[in-house]
């Protein structure tokens, strides 16, 4: 009787392991990825078995599964509660009602300063309010926004002249105002005629941009900024809707320091104190001694790697990708550092890294390359080893419901029990996190770079294969 129950238990394991590489071998040869680049892992974490496994340590463009890797490790290393901080302070000294000296914004990497996500609303009040306790009604100096906690490079050297000048792309400095995003509203006449921009949120006066938008039939927004970090010369292509009033589109802001020194320059004029400097900027790190007068902090660390997961907020994930240069120490500010801290992290944990090779934190880079293998390793060390797991898988969003994988899966046995981070640019599509199945977990990464046809196409045969290994 025992050999017989065990005779029956192995065929019917048989056939799953048959009816899990049949699956396999049906996606990969999917005639839509007949010249793609593929890398499959699926890892049930309770029993240790791989279910599923294509070229897992081959390398793939990640795109946005990237934040995978930088909101992990960050929560590793400074904890779910760390907060970036700015800092209100001047130099010199005040005499009377008189200060001699300048005034600083400086910086601490925040990228929630003004963000239309989270963060203090009300900060440049509390700034003018700590201001005015000071009692001066004078400045002797300039208001300096301090961005030297980092240098002036701002983006990856690995980035597309394509996306720079764009939202999205947006440089990452130590002090960051807005989301590093101006507004700027367009109006449009009949199709194939030129738009005119007719407003910029914020009005940075400096910022010049050269439109050859044109009104078109059909579309939405299909207009792109270009412009490089700290010029603030944009130039600004492509088309928008026909016989719009008002529509917006999204540059990035060329030098977001000067923006915030800008804005707080002009409401201290605004409460009647006089100014005989002006607006600058500072990436260089001084010995000088400076009085502290206010500190404003971020939300949690937690929350910003939830946006940025959610979201897919290449922003956010920049600023604490690049706050991991300096975790270790403040005089590596580069963004090739943080690469290497982030390497050298996770080869420490016991990971083989050979597989990860990051270039940013957003994976906005086209030459990021990551193996399934890495993020499987990854999600399997942050279920097994790591305090921090329930943070960071709270951090994912809920395929089928939630964030940017709220259509995948949608409808189907597997939705509400997949988290997940998806990654996609062009012609590349990612999947990687967790599967909760019948009482157990799987880790997996999905990876395909350069299928034909469409977006939703891929998606769709991901979707068939997900569901044809969990059933």
């Amino acid at each position: 009787m025992n050999r017989i129950l065990l005779s029956i238990i192995c065929f019917f394991v048989s056939v799953g392991i048959f009816s899990q590489k049949l699956a396999t071998q049906n996606f990969v040869n999917s005639p839509m990825f007949k010249r793609a680049n593929i890398g499959v892992l699926v890892k049930n974490l309770d029993t240790d078995n791989v279910v599923a496994e294509y070229r897992s340590e081959k390398v793939c463009v990640p795109a946005s599964t990237t934040k995978l890797v930088t909101t992990a490790t960050a929560l590793e290393m400074l904890s779910s509660d760390f907060q970036f901080k700015t800092n209100i302070e001047y130099d010199g000294k005040i005499v009377g009602k008189v200060l001699r000296g300048n005034l600083y914004i400086t910086g601490g990497g925040d990228p929630t300063l003004g963000s239309k996500y989270m963060g203090d609303s009300l900060f440049l009040e509390k700034w003018i309010s700590a201001i005015q306790m000071l009692g001066i009604e004078k400045i002797e100096g300039d208001i300096v926004a301090d961005a030297s906690i980092y240098n002036e490079q701002g983006i990856s050297q690995k980035w597309m002249w394509e996306d720079m000048g764009n939202y999205y792309a947006a440089a990452t400095y130590g002090l960051s105002i807005f989301d590093n995003t101006c507004l700027v509203t367009f109006r449009s006449g009949e199709s194939g005629t030129l738009t005119e921009i007719i407003q910029k949120q914020p009005d940075i006066k400096s910022m010049q941009i050269s439109n050859h938008v044109k009104a078109a039939k059909q579309g939405g927004d299909k207009a792109y900024f270009f412009g490089a970090p700290l010029d603030n010369w944009r130039s600004v292509y492509g088309t928008i809707p026909e016989n719009k009033e008002k529509f917006v589109s999204k540059a990035d802001i060329a030098n977001p320091p000067l923006v915030v020194a800008q804005l707080l320059f002009d409401e201290i004029q605004k409460i009647g104190i006089q100014i005989t400097g002006s607006p600058k900027t500072n990436f260089w790190k001084s010995n000088l001694s400076r009085v502290p007068i206010y500190s404003i902090f971020s939300p949690s660390l937690f929350e910003i790697c939830k946006n940025i997961n959610f979201k897919s907020n290449n922003h956010y994930a920049e600023h604490v990708y690049r706050y991991l240069a300096i975790a270790d120490t403040i005089d590596r500010p580069d963004m090739c550092v943080s690469a290497q801290v982030i390497k050298q992290f996770w080869k420490e944990k016991g990971l083989d890294v050979s597989g990860l090779l990051q270039n940013d934190g957003s994976g906005l880079s086209p030459v990021n390359a990551i193996s399934a293998k890495f993020f499987v390793d990854l999600l399997e060390y942050e279920k097994k080893s790591s305090a921090n797991f329930d943070k960071f898988y709270e951090t994912l969003p809920l395929a089928g419901e939630t964030g940017t994988v709220k259509r995948l899966l949608k409808g189907t046995r597997l939705q509400g029990k997949v988290h997940c981070k998806s990654g996609s640019l062009s012609r590349v599509i990612c999947f990687a996190g967790y599967v909760e199945w019948k009482n157990q977990t799987y880790a997996f990464s999905i990876m395909v770079n350069n299928y034909e046809g469409t977006y939703v196409a891929a998606r769709a045969e991901i979707e068939k294969f997900l569901l044809t290994i969990f059933k």
